[in-house]
């Protein structure tokens, strides 16, 4: 099967997914994070801090991860993730451990779309859950202006937690102004959030592959009269 035939068949596979959201079990986790784009460098690593704020009826919510990142092939990434949150005590410690790989299925430019794959596996501290994430990544640019899809189908399981499928949708819309500076519209489904807003992202490259990425985005909850705003950042050195 040669890579147009498999991006046909993603393709279809992503609008699939998306056509039976409203019937499966969605993510009841925070949805808001990342949105992944499907490129893999030669050779590339990177370490990696997100940030999450979250300020809700039930008060603020704080997670960061720190990540190592290594490519294994050309088009293969593997990262690994430590995960800390405030708990409602106001303390801040480990909660979860990440292992993520992602495969850039067509190379940039080379047809109408570019495609990559995702595969992620989280184990909570000291509690016996697991969550499996499995993703469609695409990306379509139009000019100065990108279009990225993520579509993320998630099993959760272990003695502390009811296994159960779930599902995610991120939409991050951006024009390249300027390297530096690259403003966005995000958009994220999931159980119970759904949630839109801007956000401002930029790359600045030094020598060889070195580079610096960061990224600021403000989502507003569409979920009715309660308020659940989050905001998120992240800074990524390639090198």
């Amino acid at each position: 099967m040669n890579c147009r035939m498999l991006a046909g068949l993603l393709l279809v596979s992503c609008f699939s997914f998306l056509a039976v959201f409203s019937n499966v079990a969605q993510a009841d986790g925070v949805v808001v994070d990342k949105v992944y784009h499907p490129y893999v460098l030669p050779n590339e690593r990177e370490l990696e801090w997100r940030m999450l704020s979250r300020q809700n009826d039930d008060g603020n919510s704080l997670a960061q991860r720190l990540a190592y990142g290594q490519s294994l092939t050309e088009n293969v990434m593997v990262e690994f993730y430590v995960v800390g949150e405030r708990d409602s005590d106001g303390d801040f410690g480990l909660s979860a451990y990440e292992v993520e790989a992602r495969w850039m299925i067509t190379d940039q430019g080379e047809y109408w779309a570019d495609w990559g794959l995702l595969l992620e596996v989280e184990k909570e501290h000291n509690l016996d859950v697991w969550e499996v994430t499995t993703g469609l990544l695409f990306e379509k640019e139009f000019g100065r202006s990108s279009l990225a899809l993520n579509a993320f189908l998630i099993y959760e399981s272990g003695g502390d937690i009811e296994n159960e499928f779930e599902t995610e949708f991120r939409l991050q819309y951006r024009y390249r102004w300027l390297p530096q500076v690259q403003p966005a519209i995000e958009i994220y489904v999931g159980e119970d959030y759904t949630g839109i807003g801007p956000a401002f992202m930029g790359i600045q490259r030094f020598d060889g592959q070195k580079q610096l990425k960061w990224e600021l985005g403000f989502i507003t909850g569409l979920n009715g009269d309660s308020k659940d705003h989050i905001l998120r950042a992240a800074i990524e050195y390639e090198f």
